[in-house]
């Protein structure tokens, strides 16, 4: 289903359905098209709203995931969306990280799944192997438990990225940020209730990193999917928001 893309000054974005907002931050290579089980099953319950995350508009200076959650920040209090239930896959969950270690008075609960802000490995250090669209086809596999979820389209998409000379430099840019921004024991200050939903075979964040997040974060529940890897909410849909719906009830107001 194709959802219209609203735009709001500088802002594009997806918002769908009514109540508190749940707003979802995609990862480096992600698009809405990672969210759309979740938007669909989710707008009949609340507001579901997916900001376009500028990774290749930011100037030099902002092109980090601090930039990204100043981003963040612009756009809910643009927005007046106020209370929010922030979600955020890989580099997602890292922006939603700085988000909530900035901006606690605007957030109720916090929803993390293959988050990186601790450890995470990446690419390779071949990456970006421009060109070579078979070693982009195994590394887009490698996020997922089961490969045929990294279908043609997607592959395409991440070979378009690596291959766009400027849009490649973006996002070594923003992964090098991403690595340098250990956030480590800032976690312990972050109040809010945490849910952390993340695949059993995730190679990218895997489930030391979970744990370690568990640990780190005082108001933090941890929930494993089997036969899964870095991206839940694409790969095992129905799971991941079963999982989420239970937190939301327990949390925001209004859903059932």
């Amino acid at each position: 289903m194709d959802y219209e893309i609203k735009t709001h000054g500088k802002f594009r974005f997806v918002e769908e359905g009514e109540g508190e907002p749940l707003i979802l931050l995609h990862g480096l290579f992600g698009a809405l098209s990672n969210f759309k089980d979740l938007l669909e099953y989710f707008r009949h319950h609340c507001k579901v709203v997916i900001p376009i995350l500028p990774l290749y508009e930011l100037n030099i200076l902002d092109t980090s995931v601090g930039g990204l959650a100043k981003y963040v920040h612009r756009f809910i209090e643009t927005r007046n969306y106020g209370q929010v239930h922030l979600l955020g896959n890989s580099l997602g969950g890292h922006v939603a990280l700085i988000y909530a270690l900035h901006h606690p008075e605007n957030l109720k609960t916090l929803i993390l799944t293959g988050s990186s802000g601790l450890f995470e490995n990446g690419m390779g250090e071949t990456y970006p192997k421009r060109g070579d669209y078979e070693y982009i086809r195994k590394k887009t596999e490698l996020t997922f438990y089961d490969p045929r979820v990294a279908t043609k389209e997607l592959v395409d998409e991440v070979f378009e990225i690596v291959n766009n000379r400027f849009k490649a430099l973006k996002i070594i840019t923003l992964a090098k940020s991403a690595i340098r921004n250990n956030l480590g024991d800032e976690l312990r200050q972050i109040q809010v209730p945490v849910l952390l939903i993340w695949g059993k075979n995730d190679t990218i964040t895997p489930p030391l990193v979970a744990e370690e997040f568990h640990r780190l974060l005082p108001n933090s529940e941890l929930h494993y999917i089997d036969k899964c890897g870095h991206a839940p909410m694409m790969e095992v849909p129905e799971a991941f928001n079963a999982i989420l719906h239970e937190f939301l009830k327990k949390h925001a107001d209004g859903i059932k």
